[in-house]
């Protein structure tokens, strides 16, 4: 029997030989995180899920019961316990800022160890060409999803649609470009100046001239991060090393 002392939940989710529900695992892991004790239903057959659903009306498994009250599946026990909305489209800058974060780790840790330095200017390089990497990879998941979210802002994306499908292969060709360095960072610096020119006066025409909320396409065509300063940042980055490497180049030649 169950302690009559402790928080208890009686939850119900499919455990079958063909198929385990993982929205089930978490909905176990997240009301034990938060102290309940689970009373584990299994249903291990497609006919007594069914049932299942049946008699109690709902559509989907798992399902949590609280007191006696019928909490609903993962989502609703997330918007629960936190402040999880699943029905909100709430903007976030997340992503982004999770893909500088690893491409700041990334850049160190190539310096560190290769070189055993971190404060060096190539470190800033290998940052801004991990990042361009990074993010054009998140692009280049989704091209027909990324193009479409694109083109509500990008100048030359909505005089010249195909613009808006090259444009993730061009950065991810400049990042790593970039982080090759030497004659081969030179040709990708043009690359990431032009779209760099282009994208930061699309996003301040749309954000500051405009006024326009729109989404930025950045990470996806999947996202909830709004086009603004960040966005605007991420050209001009790419606007810096288009510049800064041929720059570089002069000086040390």
């Amino acid at each position: 029997m169950l302690d009559q002392t402790k928080k208890t939940a009686v939850l119900y989710r499919m455990v079958m030989e063909d198929h385990l529900c993982p929205y089930g695992l978490k909905s176990k892991w997240l009301l034990e995180r938060e102290g309940f004790e689970v009373e584990d239903h299994h249903l291990t057959t497609r006919k007594e899920t069914n049932a299942f659903k049946a008699e109690h009306g709902v559509e989907t498994t798992p399902q949590t019961f609280i007191a006696g009250e019928r909490v609903g599946g993962y989502d609703k026990l997330r918007a629960r316990f936190t402040d999880y909305d699943p029905d909100s489209d709430k903007k976030t800058y997340t992503p982004v800022l999770m893909i500088f974060a690893v491409s700041a780790l990334l850049s160190l840790a190539v310096m560190w160890f290769f070189r055993d330095s971190v404060l060096s200017i190539r470190t800033v390089e290998l940052f801004a060409a991990f990042a361009m990497t990074l993010l054009a990879l998140q692009k280049l998941k989704d091209v027909e999803s990324f193009s479409t979210m694109f083109l509500n802002y990008d100048l030359l994306a909505q005089r010249r649609v195909g613009y808006a499908y090259v444009y993730p292969f061009a950065e991810a060709a400049a990042g790593v470009l970039m982080v090759v360095g030497g004659v081969l960072g030179l040709i990708g610096s043009p690359i990431a100046l032009f779209i760099g020119t282009i994208g930061a006066v699309s996003v301040y025409k749309a954000v500051y001239v405009d006024k326009r909320e729109l989404k930025c396409a950045c990470v996806g065509g999947d996202s909830n991060v709004p086009l603004g300063f960040v966005s605007l940042t991420e050209n001009l980055v790419m606007m810096a090393m288009g510049l800064w490497m041929p720059i570089k180049a002069l000086l040390l030649g």
